[in-house]
């Protein structure tokens, strides 16, 4: 009988939930290396065309908004020694174009032209002691250039006053969260901000002096975020999540909880979209989720840390979510709304 990837990944997360890893390493070697935006071999996507030739979304042309996303952490092999990816990394650029566009940039295509960069992003080591003072925050530093620098070519060359919308998952949220304290937060550019989804990563709201998290599904101009973890059950470390910013991407209101039938689906390794599917409950900086009910639901079972399928558990919501509030923005800006599809 041939095991399915998906079922072979559910399981190796169940046995690295309870374990202690540690990882080869090396000396941060300093890059002054500059990525070249211009070059489109540097982009996942650009202006809803991927980088083999695919359009993701539907009628870009007549977009009002753009969505700016940024993949989480998949630098993760624990022999490999490397502090950032390599920007022209095959493999790891491939499985951005198979598993992270359209399990979870998808969410958002439908919302505006998206442009997602490739970057070099840090090794997953790099959060943790004792490596972040032996090279993690350099190499965090260069990941972050790297997203600046794309951001910078996207205005420069594609925004021309358009709304945006940020987004990002892991890793790829705190690289957003930077982004925000520098261009948004209390600047002119907030004006332009649709919303920012800063998913699977700590937030709280003194980390901005304006930018405030939305509390209501049309709300427009600030952020929302959760950390999701099995119902009933928590992390060794929990303190981590306490005081964190919890949306409840399901009523995307200051609901505590939701209920099965409030749910508009989550995207499965199946591709189908399964509605009706889960309950959710905030619990003091992380978002409890029930057990879904899919396929093969015996396997994910065994999953108490959800963190891998922050948007995927909620891709239905995020994508009704995120063309509702770019429709607030047009509402509130007096721009014409596009056709929908």
């Amino acid at each position: 009988m041939r095991i399915q990837p998906f079922l072979i990944f559910l399981f190796i997360s169940f046995l690295l939930g309870g374990c202690k890893l540690s990882y080869q390493t090396a000396s941060f070697l300093p890059s002054t290396h500059e990525i070249d935006y211009a070059a489109s071999k540097h982009w996942a996507v650009y202006a809803g065309i991927s980088s083999d030739g695919n359009e993701i979304g539907a009628a870009f042309d007549a977009a009002s908004a753009d969505v700016f996303y940024v993949y989480p952490t998949l630098l993760t092999d624990k022999k490999d020694i490397n502090w950032n990816a390599a920007i022209d990394d095959a493999k790891l650029n491939a499985d951005v174009l198979k598993w992270i566009l359209p399990y979870q940039a998808s969410a958002w295509a439908d919302a505006g032209r998206l442009f997602v960069p490739f970057y070099r992003q840090n090794h997953y080591r790099a959060f943790f002691e004792p490596y972040r003072n032996q090279g993690g925050n350099a190499a965090r530093a260069l990941a972050y250039a790297d997203v600046k620098a794309a951001f910078d070519h996207y205005m420069a060359y594609e925004n021309n006053g358009r709304p945006i919308i940020l987004a990002g998952h892991s890793q790829g949220a705190l690289h957003l969260k930077k982004l925000l304290q520098e261009y948004f937060d209390g600047q002119a550019l907030q004006q332009q901000l649709v919303a920012a989804y800063l998913i699977g990563t700590r937030i709280v709201e003194n980390d901005f002096k304006e930018l405030k998290p939305l509390v209501s599904p049309d709300q427009i101009g600030g952020y929302v975020s959760w950390n999701s973890y099995k119902k009933g059950k928590y992390p060794t470390y929990y303190a981590w999540y306490n005081n964190a910013v919890t949306t409840n991407p399901v009523t995307w209101d200051a609901s505590k909880k939701s209920l099965i039938f409030d749910h508009k689906g989550l995207l499965y390794y199946d591709n189908i979209i399964y509605k009706k599917n889960l309950e959710v409950e905030k619990i003091n900086g992380m978002l409890w989720v029930s057990l879904p009910k899919v396929p093969k639901r015996f396997w994910m079972s065994f999953v108490k840390d959800y963190h891998r399928f922050d948007v995927t558990l909620f891709w239905e919501d995020i994508r009704q979510n995120a063309l509702e509030r770019v429709e607030a923005y047009e509402r509130k800006n007096l721009i014409a709304p596009r056709e929908r599809f």
